[in-house]
């Protein structure tokens, strides 16, 4: 489903929630949890920080400051080693 068939579907929905003040209630109250969780989860980084981040390991890898693994003895090891 594309981002424009999910808005279509909310806003669909939210005309129904939208007569019902009970609905509407409940609905509120979700919505207010959704947000409040993902603003406690500490794994989510804005975009840009996001896409940042991968340039600056594409930039590490150019520069060879980056560890090759060819085995799982050689994870063991290194994983180990920090």
């Amino acid at each position: 489903m594309t981002a424009i068939q999910m808005n279509a579907e909310m806003l669909r929905n939210m005309s129904i929630i939208a007569e019902d003040e009970n609905l509407l209630k409940r609905a509120t109250k979700y919505l207010r949890k959704l947000v409040a969780e993902r603003q406690a989860d500490p794994t989510l980084i804005p975009r840009d920080e996001f896409f940042a981040s991968l340039e600056r390991g594409e930039e590490e890898y150019r520069q060879g400051k980056t560890h090759r693994i060819n085995s799982v003895g050689e994870l063991y090891s290194f994983l180990n080693s920090l």
